[in-house]
């Protein structure tokens, strides 16, 4: 009798904590939309709910590739100067290519695949020096994202890259126009975040990160390359970047040192809210896409008032990541 007992108690404890686990950004979520009412008439309105999921597609689909990242115990500081720099040479392609091609949707196909390409290529770079050069992936994102902030800096020669005003209008509906009335940005995102979900649940890829993650070592014993499987992931990080500037260039146009700017901030906000572990081990993909909302809607509301300023954007990400961090400690402590 007395051995059944404490069994009895730790079932109902530990599904509650599962439960609190899964449901916690959604009850955040929820809350901040009631806040989001109370504030503003106009907050639930369609096009104010469709300029916010527009906008945060790109970080979105960022987020997703740093989902895999994470899980797998990695992590990837420099998405938002590779951002720049895929959006600064996708403007250069395409307006070197308009005195041979004309303005046609085949320069704004080449630009396309260029940003894939460059996309694609860092995510080798930073996988291949962390796998195979044995760098810290801290240490290795940290100087590749000041590598190319200066690149796109160089090539804007300080300023502005600018994209053809002909190929800009041409490019301009990639963003602004949509299927149904939903954006195409929406809709890539959608698209993108049920592909993730699937690969991270269903595919053995998506059980070897989460094995990796949990523990290298034991991953090794059981035969899975650990090396191959960690660089695919900063490939597939590199990739959905390329993925999410071909969506962000046709919005302003234009690309510079600014470009991008706190975005790897924003997606790894977006990954520990929605329930990654920062330290590898667990991911879920729908829940970076409500921590996207989750954020996209804070930046929302900052901008519908006027109570606070919209520039403490940042500071109140970095406060959620450090909150949710806390959050994670807190239940494997308990």
């Amino acid at each position: 009798m007395s051995a059944s007992a404490p069994d009895a108690t730790v079932k109902p404890a530990s599904g509650f904590r599962l439960d609190l686990k899964t449901v916690g950004p959604l009850l955040a979520l929820a809350l901040l939309v009631l806040l989001g009412i109370s504030l503003n008439e106009n907050f639930l309105s369609y096009s104010n709910l469709t300029n916010v999921l527009a906008r945060s597609s790109f970080i979105g689909i960022i987020a997703i590739g740093a989902t895999f990242v994470i899980t797998s115990g990695g992590l990837d500081l420099s998405v938002g100067s590779m951002a720049a720099v895929i959006a600064g040479i996708m403007i250069i392609v395409m307006n070197s290519l308009i005195p041979s091609m004309g303005v046609t949707w085949g320069v704004v196909l080449f630009g396309m695949a260029a940003g894939l390409v460059v996309g694609g290529g860092a995510g080798i770079g930073n996988g291949l020096m962390i796998t195979r050069g044995r760098i810290e992936a801290f240490i290795v994102t940290l100087g590749t994202m000041g590598i190319f902030r200066s690149l796109v800096t160089f090539l804007a020669d300080g300023g502005t890259l600018s994209l053809n005003f002909q190929v800009a209008d041409l490019y301009r509906p990639v963003y602004y126009d949509g299927l149904f009335g939903v954006p195409w940005p929406i809709i890539v995102f959608a698209l993108v975040a049920i592909g993730g979900e699937i690969v991270m649940r269903r595919t053995a890829f998506g059980r070897y990160c989460a094995a990796i993650g949990s523990n290298e070592q034991v991953a090794r014993y059981s035969s899975i390359n650990v090396d191959n499987v960690r660089l695919l992931t900063y490939i597939l990080q590199g990739v959905l970047v390329g993925v999410a500037v071909l969506l962000y260039v046709p919005r302003l146009g234009s690309a510079s040192s600014t470009t991008g700017v706190l975005w790897e901030l924003e997606a790894i906000a977006a990954v520990i809210i929605g329930g990654t572990t920062l330290k590898g081990g667990y991911g879920r993909i729908w829940g970076t896409v409500v921590g996207v909302v989750i954020l996209g809607l804070i930046g929302n509301i900052l901008n519908l008032q006027s109570f606070i300023s919209p520039y403490l954007n940042g500071a109140f990400q970095g406060v959620i990541i450090i909150l949710a961090v806390l959050l994670q400690r807190g239940r494997r402590a308990s």
